[in-house]
């Protein structure tokens, strides 16, 4: 009988990275965004999402959730943005973290909400409420936006004034990005309109879609054309839904990885 060396099996890969925190910022008591290294291999279109947590307490197993990162595909770091749940089992937690801390980040982004996923036309509407803001600054960011479409849109829906965070940047701020400032100043428009508090666009987005509210306050013929107009959808479901239908009944059809369409929403933030 010889004696044989037993190698011990290789451990098992983490389907996670675990990333450093560059920066945070709370907007306010409800919202905070966050940045993360990003490491060497990760490739994303910019508008997916891609699962975000930490490790569970005591040694339980992790607690991740999707998040639509809100970088553009060449950025060296990567942005998201979240609301504070103070009894959210993930929330409740990474809205303490500081530069410096770990988090864990699946990796493999996925998602709906990209240029792939549309046929070609002259403007680009992206719709969100609240955190739904997120993929649009991916999208908003991405120099293949201003080469598809000659006008892009982001509409933003939220309750309050001080929920429109990323409005300076949007109006502004973006003007100065050196890859698509130039494009960003001629091509994009942003829309926002408050729901709970006095604002000069109040109310829904879908109201003022039905008012033709929107469409006047833009100097835009009033309706949707499935032959000009695509559309990006993130944020309530109620709202995605609505829309949805809102875009149907002007003729426009959903669109997938799979089959290009006219609009475009991501169904695993719906169900």
């Amino acid at each position: 009988m010889t004696d044989v060396a037993v190698s011990a099996p290789p451990a098992k890969a983490s389907p996670f990275h675990e990333l450093k925190v560059l920066w945070v910022h709370h907007w306010t008591d409800q919202l905070f965004s966050f940045r993360v290294e990003r490491p060497e291999d990760f490739r994303f279109r910019s508008g997916e999402f891609v699962m975000i947590g930490l490790p569970g307490e005591g040694g339980g197993k992790p607690i991740l959730r999707a998040y639509s990162i809100a970088s553009p595909q060449w950025d060296e770091q990567l942005e998201f943005l979240s609301i504070k749940v103070p009894d959210g089992p993930l929330t409740s937690r990474l809205q303490k973290i500081r530069p410096g801390d770990t988090v864990l980040m699946g990796k493999k982004p996925t998602g709906t909400l990209v240029l792939d996923a549309l046929t070609g036309g002259e403007r680009l509407w992206l719709i969100g409420t609240g955190t739904g803001l997120a993929p649009w600054l991916s999208v908003a960011r991405d120099p293949e936006t201003y080469s598809r479409f000659g006008q892009v849109v982001v509409c933003h829906t939220v309750r309050t004034v001080a929920d429109l965070i990323y409005r300076e940047f949007l109006t502004s701020g973006i003007h100065d990005d050196p890859l698509i400032g130039d494009e960003a100043k001629a091509q994009l428009t942003y829309y926002p309109t408050v729901t709970r508090e006095p604002f000069e666009t109040p109310g829904r987005i879908t109201d003022r879609i039905r008012s033709g509210d929107l469409f006047r306050d833009l100097g835009l013929p009033e309706g949707f054309s499935p032959e000009r107009d695509r559309v990006m959808l993130c944020g309530s479901m109620a709202m995605i839904k609505e829309t949805a239908e809102l875009l149907e009944g002007y003729g426009l059809k959903e669109g997938s990885n799979a089959e290009p369409g006219d609009y475009v929403l991501e169904r695993a933030f719906v169900g």
